[in-house]
């Protein structure tokens, strides 16, 4: 069985932070979003897995997993010229899949629960595909799946104005060969794209069998800021705490803090798990880090009070600030402020003297 990684698209909920790269290279947690998707598929035991790249910044996607040997598993990437539909990208891996079962996951969602029960019952089963859905509170935002009173699966819609039911598809999809006869004659849909939804549809019209799997723990399409800062709460609060760096005196730690290697934590800074800090950083004095904040390496941070929030790689804030559910990109500078509470959404490379 093979796998699959969407990783294309613009990100335009997510500007300016997909101004000069692809959304799934956002850090959840100080790990690409992306990279949760790839683990997922190798729990499963796939080890042949597709990107799909295209979009801005695509070369990211290639320096950052390479061929995939450090991750444990052989990678090859299908470029998708312009964003014409998750149907569309999963054709471009015809060659690739050939005549082998496969799943594929959007590249942003998460998802906490193993798929490899899931991945042995759809290998056993005769269904033509089958889907993971999840309750949600704003079904037209997404695909939907209706059932009959058996249980069984009615019909898929694409973001119906009035859902029928609050059964999202989410974007992990277990599929077969057949897949690719039904999208060679697919039609665009409004957006100009060939829909997932559509192909599932026509092959449920046509007779075929599609199961699905309810997932009652954790999901997240991570498609805007706040979905990223969610999801990064939920990840912390299950990560193991582990301290590789150095603690001067006068520190403050309750909770879960994952701390990397050359590291410093100087006196006066006080944090409250779960927390995590990447290598290189050097946190304080005088600092408050608050619970569900992350902090990507070689970042340096003093005199501020951050909480519910990701500070990517490279990050300077000396500042006497408070910062609360923001997102800082890659290499941004904000300096001296008043203590005035402060909401970020700032893009890789920004410069801010408050």
């Amino acid at each position: 069985m093979k796998g699959i990684i969407l990783h294309g698209g613009h990100g335009t909920r997510l500007r300016p932070l997909t101004h000069t790269g692809p959304k799934q290279l956002l850090p959840i947690a100080n790990k690409p979003m992306s990279e949760y998707c790839l683990n997922a598929l190798k729990d499963a035991g796939i080890s042949e897995i597709a990107i799909i790249i295209g979009g801005v910044a695509s070369n990211k996607v290639e320096e950052y997993y390479g061929n995939g040997e450090k991750f444990g598993v052989h990678i090859t990437y299908v470029p998708q010229n312009e964003p014409r539909g998750i149907s569309h990208a999963i054709n471009l891996c015809k060659d690739f899949i050939k005549n082998e079962k496969f799943i594929v996951f959007l590249g942003d969602n998460i998802i906490k629960k193993d798929i490899l029960g899931y991945r042995e019952e759809f290998e056993k089963s005769e269904f033509a595909a089958s889907i993971l859905l999840c309750e949600v509170d704003n079904p037209s935002q997404f695909g939907i799946a209706d059932l009959n009173s058996d249980g069984s699966i009615k019909k898929i819609m694409e973001k119906p104005k009035n859902p029928p039911t609050n059964l999202a598809v989410t974007g992990i999809y277990f599929l077969t060969p057949k897949i690719f006869d039904v999208i060679s004659r697919l039609k665009p849909s409004w957006r100009n794209e060939l829909e997932i939804t559509d192909a599932l549809q026509m092959l449920l019209e046509e007779e075929n069998k599609i199961g699905y799997y309810m997932i009652t723990d954790y999901w997240k399409d991570t498609g805007t800021p706040n979905d990223i800062i969610h999801a990064n709460k939920v990840i912390l609060e299950d990560m193991k705490p582990y301290f590789k760096g150095i603690q001067e005196d006068g520190v403050i730690i309750k909770g879960n803090l994952m701390v990397g290697e050359n590291s410093i934590i100087k006196s006066g800074t006080k944090i409250f798990g779960p927390v995590i800090i990447g290598k290189n950083c050097v946190i304080g004095p005088d600092t408050i880090i608050d619970k569900n904040t992350s902090i990507g390496d070689n970042s340096e941070i003093s005199k501020c009070e951050i909480a519910d929030s990701i500070i990517m790689n490279g990050c300077k804030i000396k500042s006497n600030i408070k910062i609360k559910n923001s997102i800082i990109a890659f290499n941004s500078n904000i300096k001296q402020s008043d203590s005035e509470d402060k909401i970020f959404l700032l893009g890789e490379g920004t410069n801010i003297t408050l």
